[in-house]
């Protein structure tokens, strides 16, 4: 009680009340363009920290890291190009209601989601960090293996009826996973030649690729006079969150946070793969599942709970046991360690007072971020105005100058080119391209995993069903599968007794 009291008073200080809207301005306006993430944010951001108060520091570097997840759902929302990647599966729904001209209620639900989920998470830090980093460690190989197995298992519900075409996709996210250095071998794998391939495809070179050149593409035959249809600014502003909309999305805030804590308190994996898990789960609790991906609330509301859900908790192993649970917080681990603090078991102990007052802090960042975010949505909801002929190359600009500034790499510019006309045909075909992102994202966490244990069991599969936390996520794995299976048998069965009526 002393250290969180001394926290606070630590935290009350004028300067830190600056400090916090300017990060989340900065975090906001880097994670909404395209291939400009939070770590970019943080890592540019570092060294006007250098001559700052160790809390008012963390606090400007927390903000970013916040503000940048909740910016990438602004781009995901109007034009179809998530931020950065925690953002992805806000496409699914958040996209679609744009083209139903409800961007606004759209944009208004991802702030208020990711305020309850940066809330929660801020508290599961703050409250139990300890209780969390303790189980965190009972995950081994087998875990993450299995772990990676039960988002893969998304792919049944975001393939439109088409499992097989999923499959296929995320067939070819998963090849696509393994261009590069294998992490275990060390040999080059499907660089054809070419050694700038050797560190693989960056995740946020496939997003944009995958998502804006490919968006682009399939607008190619858009015509200015007949196809753009200009919305008025109050037609935009006057379409609100209804009360009953606010009471349905309850029960998936509270999941997407839920599932953001566990998945971002597990190191390695992050707010991507919590949008994921925590979407997959709703849309199978649903009552009314065939309305996800077509535009419907609840999916923008679970997504941006769960990706900011993960924020707060990806900094409980990195405090508690020093180790990063995700890019953003192996770049804030350098920033405590610069301003002189070790993570680490000790840290509690050396800097409770300095500690308390970030983990508090967090809270106001989440605070502040719905307020500087009910100003701007506004402004962010107008972009659905310009026309289309002048957004389109404003958007390819900021495409290639985010790919660029990936890497400082021209070749990454040719990479979301190369993705953007094959993710163009795929689309042409009815293909989904979340699963292909599925495959690019959980390639890696699977297979090095697996190959892990495999070599811990020498060779024996019996490893993945003997440990109760990999069993469990293989059995909820497959489970999802059959559910996803039954639903699609009955939907094909109601439409095949409905057509005979029709006649």
């Amino acid at each position: 009680m002393k250290e969180f009291l001394g926290g606070l008073q630590i935290l009350a200080q004028w300067q830190n009340f600056l400090i916090i809207p300017l990060g989340l301005i900065i975090g906001i306006v880097v994670g909404a363009i395209p291939g400009l993430t939070s770590d970019l944010g943080i890592i540019l951001c570092i060294p006007l920290t250098y001559g700052m108060d160790p809390t008012m520091a963390i606090l400007m570097l927390l903000a970013i890291y916040c503000g940048g997840t909740y910016g990438g759902s602004i781009t995901a929302i109007l034009i179809n190009t998530p931020g950065t990647s925690a953002n992805a599966a806000t496409l699914f729904d958040g996209y679609p209601m744009t083209q139903n001209g409800k961007a606004f209620k759209a944009l208004q639900m991802a702030l208020f989601a990711s305020t309850i989920g940066g809330l929660i998470s801020a508290f599961a830090l703050m409250f139990l960090a300890p209780l969390i980093a303790k189980v965190t460690l009972l995950f081994g190989p087998a875990e993450y293996f299995a772990l990676a197995v039960f988002g893969l298992s998304v792919i049944a519900g975001v393939s439109n009826n088409s499992i097989f075409k999923g499959l296929i996709g995320a067939c070819i996210g998963l090849f696509m996973a393994t261009v590069g250095i294998d992490s275990i071998s060390g040999t080059t794998r499907f660089i054809f030649g070419q050694k700038k391939l050797m560190a693989g495809i960056d995740l946020i070179i496939a997003l944009i690729g995958l998502f804006a050149i490919s968006e682009i593409l399939m607008k190619s035959q858009y015509n200015p006079k007949t196809d753009h249809k200009t919305i008025k600014a109050s037609e935009i502003t006057k379409d609100k969150i209804t009360r009953e909309e606010y009471r349905r999305c309850r029960k998936p805030i509270g999941i997407g946070s839920l599932i953001g804590v566990i998945i971002g308190a597990t190191p390695g994996t992050g707010g991507g793969l919590a949008a994921f898990i925590a979407y997959n789960q709703v849309k199978q609790s649903s009552k009314h599942p065939e309305t996800f991906g077509k535009g419907e609330i609840e999916g923008v509301a679970v997504s941006e709970s769960a990706n900011n859900g993960a924020c707060g908790a990806t900094m409980i192993p990195m405090l508690t046991l020093g180790v990063p649970g995700d890019g953003a917080t192996a770049i804030l681990m350098g920033a405590f360690m610069l301003h002189g603090m070790i993570p680490g078991p000790t840290l509690f102990a050396e800097q409770g007072n300095i500690l308390y007052a970030i983990m508090i802090g967090l809270v106001v960042v989440n605070i502040f971020m719905y307020l500087v975010g009910n100003v701007f949505t506004r402004f962010y909801a107008n972009i659905t105005r310009i026309p289309y002929e002048i957004l389109a190359p404003i958007v390819l600009t900021f495409c290639i100058a985010g790919s660029y500034s990936t890497n400082n790499r021209l070749y990454d510019i040719y990479i979301i080119l190369i993705f953007g006309i094959v993710s163009y045909f795929l689309r042409r075909m009815d293909f989904q391209l979340v699963p292909i992102l599925l495959g690019i994202v959980l390639g890696p966490l699977a297979e090095k995993n697996f190959r892990r244990a495999m070599v811990i069991s020498q060779g024996s599969p019996s490893i993945f069903f003997t440990r109760p936390i990999a069993c469990a996520f293989l059995v909820i794995a497959f489970g999802s599968l059959v559910v996803f299976g039954l639903r699609g048998m009955k939907a094909k069965k109601a439409s095949a007794a409905l057509k005979p009526d029709a006649k």
